[in-house]
């Protein structure tokens, strides 16, 4: 049986703590964003009206796709998103005849959840670091963080120095470069089909590979 990571429970309540020092936070470079991981918007055959980043709003992804791009079993998306941990930002309550759906940064912060639980952090722990990585405003300030963990407690940090710092101080056992994170989801994503938010259209995922596959074979 595969569990939700409900049976850990290490440590005390935590504090997502922060450095005193002055906060920076590096982005991606704008036009590196925009070389990843685009792919067509509509249905092959389709005019091409526009391409989207798999980390546009107008993208959605159901829930058997977020299960494979964050690396977890559906039994744990379903249980984290009844219990409140992570609740699919784009449509969370539906009709039968519709689905989940979840953005980018949903599927970014699922990605970190199964990190902090395979190195033992507690899920009341995770809820405050999740609910403190919801509260930023733009999901591209989240690219200049690194969550550190002593297996009990995270502490964000948003410079090297920072992270230098806590491992100085023996508080810092494993971290999680958001930015890296982000970075392979984005390329993950790209490979997946998803949905479009507001027309409903089934968005097909690019995989290079199989484009690659399609022209050898061709040529023989």
């Amino acid at each position: 049986m595969t569990g939700t990571g409900d049976e850990v429970a290490t440590g005390g309540l935590c504090t997502v703590h922060l450095p005193r020092t002055a906060r920076t936070v590096t982005e991606l470079p704008r036009t590196e964003l925009a070389r990843v991981g685009r792919f067509p918007a509509v249905q092959p055959g389709q005019p091409a009206i526009e391409r989207l980043s798999p980390t546009s709003e107008l993208i959605g992804y159901r829930g058997p796709t977020a299960c494979a791009a964050a690396g977890i079993t559906y039994r744990q998306l379903d249980y984290w998103a009844r219990t409140g941990l992570l609740e699919p930002s784009v449509r969370s309550v539906y009709p039968a005849s519709s689905h989940r759906l979840y953005g980018f940064r949903d599927i970014l912060l699922l990605k970190i959840v199964k990190r902090l639980l395979d190195a033992g952090v507690s899920l009341q722990n995770i809820r405050v670091a999740v609910a403190h990585l919801q509260a930023v405003a733009e999901v591209a300030d989240l690219t200049g963080t690194t969550l550190m963990c002593d297996g009990a407690t995270v502490y964000e940090c948003t410079t090297p120095q920072q992270v230098v710092d806590l491992m100085k101080g023996g508080q810092g056992v494993f971290g999680i470069a958001v930015g890296a994170v982000w970075r392979d989801l984005e390329l993950t994503l790209a490979r997946l089909h998803a949905e479009r938010t507001d027309t409903g259209e089934t968005v097909v995922g690019h995989d290079p590979a199989d484009e690659l596959a399609q022209r050898r074979n061709r040529a023989v």
